[in-house]
């Protein structure tokens, strides 16, 4: 089956919690949970999906999809993770490579030169900026030229494991509370980060739109543009669609 879940990663990640959770179902073989997307320590989900193998004893009939979220969020031990819905899925299935679409939201807050400014209920769920104002025409003027499909190598982490970098993005726009959402098939190592840094700067006045082209033009993965990232506590993986 496959599960949609919400929670934050932790040095005990996601993946551990469920595991745990399935573990006291009762199942024949060890159950395996496979996340879609793993997020980098910081970073939020607002949706994820796993997708896992529960063979029950002989003569028990499977769990409908409703019965096993409910019994996993039973064995739950974590406050903040809970599995939303669950799904009954062909055995080839595999919730990482099927997946069509990823979206990731970034939330940004100006106008907070220290952080004990934001409202407690804020901490650690944006990237707070001294500035208090933000040129978001600049900011969707450069963004359009982040769509489309491009090697995107610039802005990955040097370190990151993908064997390539040309990535789709479909859709950057702005919502309210100055959020960016970032929907593409996948994404690089830390790819979302330094496109929100960029997109902050040119906000912020310190870069032309134009500048986002002649990054991914120049493919400079060691440009200025990479000495300093977006701050993981502002992302959130909002969504994973199949199909």
């Amino acid at each position: 089956g496959v599960a949609a879940f919400q929670g934050a990663q932790r040095a005990v990640g996601l993946q551990n919690y469920l595991e745990e959770a399935a573990a006291r179902l009762n199942s024949v073989m060890p159950v395996k949970c496979t996340t879609s997307s793993r997020t980098d320590a910081g970073v939020h989900a607002l949706s994820n999906t796993t997708h896992l193998d529960v063979q029950r004893c002989s003569g028990q009939p499977p769990f409908s999809p409703e019965v096993l979220a409910r019994a996993l969020n039973t064995h739950l031990e974590h406050p903040t993770i809970r599995v939303l819905q669950a799904f009954r899925v062909p055995s080839g299935f595999h919730t990482h490579y099927v997946a069509t679409s990823r979206t990731y939201l970034y939330r940004l807050a100006t106008g907070c030169p220290r952080l004990a400014q934001l409202p407690v209920l804020e901490q650690n769920l944006c990237w707070a900026l001294r500035s208090d104002c933000l040129n978001v025409d600049a900011m969707r003027e450069a963004a359009q030229h982040l769509l489309g499909t491009h090697d995107f190598s610039a802005f990955q982490s040097a370190d990151s494991p993908a064997t390539s970098s040309v990535q789709t993005m479909c859709r950057v726009s702005r919502l309210r509370f100055w959020s960016l959402e970032f929907e593409s098939q996948s994404f690089l190592y830390r790819q979302v980060w330094r496109m929100t840094a960029v997109l902050v700067t040119v906000g912020l006045g310190a870069s032309m739109p134009t500048q986002v082209k002649v990054i991914l033009e120049n493919q400079d993965l060691l440009g200025k543009h990479q000495v300093h990232v977006a701050p993981a506590h502002g992302l959130f993986l909002k969504s994973v669609l199949y199909g």
